[in-house]
């Protein structure tokens, strides 16, 4: 039990591994994907391309586009079991139900088994067409209707509309989806990827270290921001109001619901994207009033912002799924459409070079003591 040892809690600032996939500079803001900057793939790119990316490392060929695209649209289908477990948990959390349609997923498709790096692009892929299709047809049925099947024309983005709501999406509003999900494509040893590093570092399947990320995300310090933005979005009520709140927040010493980032001290590079579709789609439904209330909550901790209390992406995101009226519950199960691909190549990179993630923990508990038989025990007092 040495007193010398330094304990990094939570791992923070402590590197395990090296990875050529996303690079984030915290004191500056600055993220980027296998080299590229997160502003001209979200503001030029698809989800699909940027998929493509940051699982094979480069920007793919058009034929190369076409293809994984192709093979995205090709895997947009679910064994029947996979409904039958949907509609026997249709009242769980849809975060619950995703895990556990994954993990049945892993126990009815043979090829989920084998640990091997093609074998890991196939199920990824397959993977990434399936998770949005559980979370759709799980939001059907349990408001009574049936899943809608997948539209083998649409983009990922815009068939994921499809299926949750039975409407073709609007151009803006499918982009505005497709942008969602490139900014949350992936972002370094975050909590859900770092735990499903760990599982592949057992040498276990992709299905199960995906599962393991799910659970991960499900955690409300991970992927619940986005919901409680909109939870305190409601509670203020009107922009004139927003001051007032984050004055009590502060005065409380209680935290400002999408301020602040594990790594990040300025802003959250990819906020400003959020920002300009909350604006836009708002003025769009006639609803301006969600924006407005967000930037005078972002005017009222501008004091705070030297202390690194800047705005992070899920502080947009919320207001954006409750334009289209899309369920608080299904706010976490969008992140992860969104993280599949980061996931993906993260159990990829883990897998190349495969090493049992096992940290230490030191011990404080009782020096070394004599077994006491329990008819000597004393009784406590």
């Amino acid at each position: 039990m040495s007193s010398d040892v330094k304990i990094n809690r939570g791992l923070k600032n402590i590197y395990f591994e090296r990875s050529s996939v996303s690079h984030i500079d915290g004191s500056k803001g600055e993220l980027s994907y296998r080299g590229y900057s997160i502003h001209d793939l979200a503001g030029k790119s698809t989800f699909e391309e940027v998929s493509y990316l940051l699982i094979y490392g480069e920007l793919p060929t058009a034929e190369q586009l076409s293809a994984f695209d192709q093979a995205l649209k090709s895997a947009r289908q679910l064994p029947q079991p996979v409904f039958d477990i949907i509609r026997a948990a249709q009242h769980g959390h849809p975060m619950d139900v995703l895990r556990t349609a994954v993990s049945a997923l892993a126990a009815l498709e043979a090829a989920s088994q084998t640990v091997s790096e093609p074998a890991f692009l196939e199920n990824g892929i397959r993977l990434m067409a399936q998770v949005p299709m559980v979370i759709a047809a799980h939001h059907n049925i349990r408001q009574g209707r049936d899943p809608i099947p997948a539209d083998p024309d649409l983009s990922h983005a815009a068939n994921w509309l499809w299926m949750l709501k039975g409407e073709k999406p609007s151009e803006d509003a499918a982009k505005l989806a497709d942008v969602d999900f490139i900014l949350h494509a992936e972002h370094g040893s975050n909590a859900s990827s770092f735990a499903a590093r760990v599982t592949v570092g057992t040498e276990a399947n992709l299905h199960g270290a995906i599962v393991t990320a799910l659970a991960t995300l499900a955690g409300p310090a991970h992927g619940g921001a986005a919901e409680d933005v909109m939870k305190m979005v409601t509670e203020i009520g009107s922009a004139n109001k927003a001051a007032d709140y984050v004055k009590a927040k502060r005065a409380a010493r209680e935290a400002v619901t999408g301020f602040g980032h594990r790594v990040y001290r300025a802003e959250d590079p990819r906020a400003r994207h959020m920002r300009d579709g909350v604006k836009k789609l708002g003025e769009e439904m006639g609803a301006p009033e969600w924006y407005e209330i967000l930037q005078a909550v972002v005017e009222a901790m501008k004091p705070y912002s030297r202390h690194g209390l800047n705005v992070n992406v899920d502080f947009y995101s919320g207001v954006i799924y409750q334009l289209h009226a899309i369920p608080m519950e299904l706010y976490v199960p969008i992140f992860a459409i969104g993280r599949m691909p980061g996931w993906i190549i993260q159990c990829l990179e883990q897998l190349r070079g495969n090493i049992l993630i096992r940290p230490l923990t030191l011990y404080n508990g009782p020096e070394m003591r004599p077994y006491v038989n329990v008819k000597d025990r004393p009784e406590p007092v």
